[in-house]
């Protein structure tokens, strides 16, 4: 065998040479930059569950205004009303949902914000 075929360790993907600890880098450089793992096509540890319409599984068609513990659950604590994205209502129930919610702040029932 010849010396060339020394195995080297391997470099930084662009070529640098990374500082020793503590020497040349940037304060806060290391953990600020790293990603999460978990993105799309990794297999990370954590599962998210899809999120399912409250009232579809429950078979609710008519979204009553003075049920006011229902509708608080989609309310924020600001008095805004809480995107799709979040619940996991589907598009038609979340429409009903609003003109609810709506409904009960006009005669009083759910307030349209809080007091600071």
């Amino acid at each position: 065998m010849s010396d060339e075929t020394q195995v080297k360790p391997p470099a930084a993907a662009d070529g640098s040479q990374q500082p020793a600890s503590g020497q040349g880098s940037a304060p806060g450089a290391g953990a600020r930059g790293a990603r999460p793992a978990g993105g799309p096509g990794s297999r990370g540890k954590f599962f998210r569950r899809k999120k399912v319409c409250k009232f579809c599984t429950e078979k609710i068609d008519a979204i009553p205004y003075r049920d006011i513990r229902l509708l608080q659950q989609f309310v924020a604590e600001r008095g805004k009303i809480v995107p799709r994205r979040l619940t996991g209502v589907c598009t038609t129930h979340q429409r009903r949902l609003t003109r609810a919610i709506k409904q009960a702040r006009n005669i009083a029932l759910l307030p349209f914000a809080t007091r600071h």
